[in-house]
């Protein structure tokens, strides 16, 4: 009488496993591998063209796909949720984003998080919304996260996920790349991970040089932050070739790291320091770069629970990291209350020297 019950358990058991090889070979077989460098489109590439001395704006905001408001945690972070709350929220916060962007007026945005197709954010092209709502700027999209299905959480997946970086510009540009960044969890692991990646936009400035914009989004959650450090390994590099070419670089976007010149005690919290912010390492890039930050705006909060003023943790990861040829004029964290997004944004007004 026992017999019969633990067959029918064990086929359902190897059921189960065959429909999950299954999902993870074609998961394997399709996955998002990019190469090294991509050469992106630029939509309404027709702008004036960048002057030295003359000062210009630099917004970055990581818009958290429109669905991290308030009233959300994420389970990365401790929470429990993946989506946004409903469409008509996705739409609220969005509208909110576009909105402060088009008000800042700024010369340039870069962008993090920011969807295209996704079940996270009930399917709103976001890249679609914010490029009509800002006329007269061109606009450049690179993937770095592209799955047909995240299944994690099991109770509520975050299901499909087409999201990326997205730099706008009023100046005329000569190449935006991808550049794939280094570092990659086991597998499966990795298969439902970001491809982190960098946009290099180049825009020529009137005394015969370049503006080099880097818009970045590092890794948050790799344990012990090593790939976090094979990607400042690798955008080190990057920088050192840059500067021998006697550019402008700025780099630009969500760090996720505690940023120097900043101190998260200034900020009011009930909570720890949390397991996946690493300060920012004292050894990196040439000593002549500056950091251009905002130290009295906090530009994240965690999200293990939703957002109450005095109790989430909360720090400045979102900045500017520019080469000693580029003057900082000034820096402005907007404290937009984390009401629309788990960031808030940054804008760096500079000076080609």
């Amino acid at each position: 009488m026992i017999i019969k019950p633990l067959k029918w358990l064990a086929c359902i058991v190897l059921a189960l496993i065959a429909v999950l090889a299954i999902f993870l070979i074609y998961i394997t077989a399709i996955d998002y591998k990019p190469p090294a460098q991509t050469e992106l489109h630029t939509n309404n590439n027709n702008s004036p063209i960048l002057k030295q001395g003359e000062p210009f704006t630099v917004t970055t905001f990581n818009i958290g796909y429109a669905g991290l408001d308030q009233g959300q945690d994420f389970f990365m972070d401790g929470g429990t949720m993946t989506r946004s709350k409903s469409k008509g929220q996705t739409e609220t916060n969005l509208n909110a984003i576009a909105n402060f962007l088009s008000d800042t007026h700024s010369n340039l945005y870069i962008l993090q998080e920011v969807d295209i197709n996704s079940s996270r954010s009930n399917h709103i092209n976001q890249v679609e919304k914010i490029s009509h709502s800002l006329q007269g700027y061109s606009d450049t999209f690179a993937y770095n996260y592209k799955m047909p299905w995240v299944p994690v959480p099991l109770t509520h997946p975050m299901g499909a996920v087409q999201s990326g970086l997205l730099t706008l510009s009023t100046f005329n540009s000569t190449s935006h790349i991808r550049f794939n960044l280094p570092g990659k969890e086991s597998w499966p692991v990795q298969l439902f991970e970001l491809d982190r990646a960098f946009i290099e936009s180049r825009f020529p400035v009137d005394n015969g040089k370049e503006l080099v914009m880097i818009n970045l989004h590092l890794s948050a959650f790799d344990k012990g932050g090593t790939i976090r450090k094979q990607q400042l390994d690798f955008l080190e590099d990057y920088i050192n070739q840059e500067v021998e070419k006697d550019n402008y670089l700025i780099i630009g976007g969500d760090w996720n790291h505690s940023l120097p010149g900043t101190d998260h005690n200034k900020f009011p919290t009930k909570q720890e320091w949390p397991e996946w912010l690493q300060p920012f390492p004292d050894t990196f890039g040439p000593g002549d770069f500056q950091w251009a930050v905002d130290p009295n705006t906090p530009s994240v909060r965690t999200l293990d629970v939703a957002y109450q003023e005095g109790l989430n943790f909360l720090a400045v990861i979102d900045g500017f990291l520019v080469s000693p040829n580029v003057d900082i004029a000034d820096v402005t964290g907007h404290d937009l209350n984390f009401e629309n997004s788990d960031h808030n944004p940054v804008t760096g007004n500079f000076i080609l020297k």
